[in-house]
């Protein structure tokens, strides 16, 4: 009687441990890439930035960055309980992230700061880093409510950051020496939640819920804010802001 040895399996890959670490270097690539001209490159607490407030806001989308990267790498090497105790310090810096970038954001428009290029007057920009702040807000609590669900929890948070890389995105003909075209910047900025769709369909089947529901509201934001921002109800809100 013959018998047959079998070679032992070899244990599943996982692609979510490679996927959501990979998008978060790749946003962390981004930033650099935006802001490594004026922060980065230059010291960053040297960086000659216009306000005390524009350092302190640099520095906590920094440390808001590498918390996503320090997070997705625990969950990656399976230091789950790790990541849950940290994950405290996340949302509290989540949390503060709102105030300061709305300081950065004021403090912007009252030194009547737009985009070279954009066309766009500083009261109706002013929108833009508002608007992008709201959707963090939105997203980043939506995904606190379901920590316990890790298949939403880290797709939200994925979500959630990526308007925070107008900023960056935005400054990419001043350190890349692209052509101002804002169209293409929202085209880039769209790939984000785009491959996150094709990833779902890859490795799913199916585009997950929380994924086409974020992304709808992130591209209804981007197509509509501008619009918005040149509205007579905005216009006296930002002139309101702007003192």
């Amino acid at each position: 009687m013959s018998t047959t040895v079998m070679a032992p399996r070899r244990p599943k890959v996982q692609t979510d441990r490679i996927f959501f670490p990979c998008m978060c270097l790749l946003i962390l690539i981004t930033v650099w890439l935006g802001f490594s001209k004026t922060y980065y490159g230059v010291g960053l607490v040297r960086a000659h930035l216009p306000a005390p407030i524009i350092h302190v806001h640099a520095a906590a989308m920094t440390l808001w960055l590498l918390t996503l990267i320090v997070q997705t790498t625990l969950v990656s090497v399976r230091k789950v309980k790790l990541h849950m105790a940290f994950g405290l310090w996340g949302f509290g810096l989540a949390a503060c992230l709102l105030p300061i970038g709305s300081a950065a954001a004021v403090n912007s428009l009252r030194r009547d700061m737009s985009p070279p290029g954009s066309g766009l007057s500083p009261l109706t920009f002013f929108i833009v880093p508002i608007s992008a702040l709201l959707s963090f807000a939105v997203l980043a609590a939506w995904s606190y409510s379901v920590r316990r669900k890790p298949d939403q929890h880290k797709r939200l948070i994925l979500l959630a950051t990526i308007p925070l890389l107008d900023a960056a995105i935005g400054r990419f003909p001043q350190t890349l020496g692209i052509a101002s075209n804002p169209m293409v910047q929202l085209l880039f900025i769209c790939l984000f939640p785009a491959a996150l769709v094709v990833y779902d369909v890859y490795s799913l089947r199916k585009v997950h819920r929380v994924t086409w529901i974020a992304s709808l509201m992130l591209l209804v934001m981007w197509l509509t804010r501008i619009p918005l921002g040149q509205t007579a109800p905005w216009q006296a809100f930002a002139r309101m802001i702007h003192g």
